[in-house]
């Protein structure tokens, strides 16, 4: 399969439209060591309050919440609170989320790499098989093409919607680690 040079044009749209916001997540995550135990367990925490609430919206192909659920309880922690998500039903927005997950499979890739030894791993080394990334790109571009006016900016929404649950994710979880 050889990658066409439109492959990708929607991403590209989303990624400059949602940059600010996934820089600050970044950010946000960045203060976890996940190299020890419960710092690496506070960083899992965080991010089951936002894919808790992602996934049943977003409906991907691969659901990553029950690997994470799997890390947790390895590391002997409870499920925490979900964070709410007040998602809207249209096709775009739905797509900004998959965009959002999607991205962060491919983070989980570079991120597994700084888990400590002996500590579980399944959720962030769930990451893209051979042309699955590829093949998202594809499908977000067809999706966008066939979506009409308005798509787009519905996908930016949802894009941003997910971040923002993922700061909101780290934010909380931050609250309750240090008060």
């Amino acid at each position: 399969m050889t990658k066409s040079p439109d492959a990708g044009r929607t991403r590209q749209a989303l990624r400059d439209a949602t940059m600010a916001s996934h820089d600050r997540v970044d950010s946000l995550f960045a203060g976890f060591s996940l190299d020890q135990p419960d710092d690496y367990a506070d960083f899992l925490s965080a991010h089951s309050r936002a894919l808790s609430a992602l996934e049943p919206a977003a409906r991907p192909d691969q659901a990553r919440m029950p690997l994470l659920e799997q890390d947790l309880a390895a590391l002997g922690v409870a499920q925490p609170e979900p964070l709410s998500l007040t998602a809207e039903s249209s096709d775009g927005y739905r797509w900004g989320l998959l965009y959002a997950l999607e991205g962060s499979r491919l983070g989980g890739a570079f991120l597994s790499r700084r888990v400590g030894a002996g500590l579980p791993s399944a959720y962030l080394s769930a990451t893209h098989g051979k042309g699955e990334w590829l093949a998202f790109q594809r499908a977000l571009d067809g999706a966008a093409a066939e979506g009409g006016e308005g798509w787009l900016n519905d996908a930016v929404q949802g894009a941003l919607a997910a971040f923002a649950l993922f700061a909101e994710g780290a934010t909380a979880q931050k609250a309750v680690t240090h008060g």
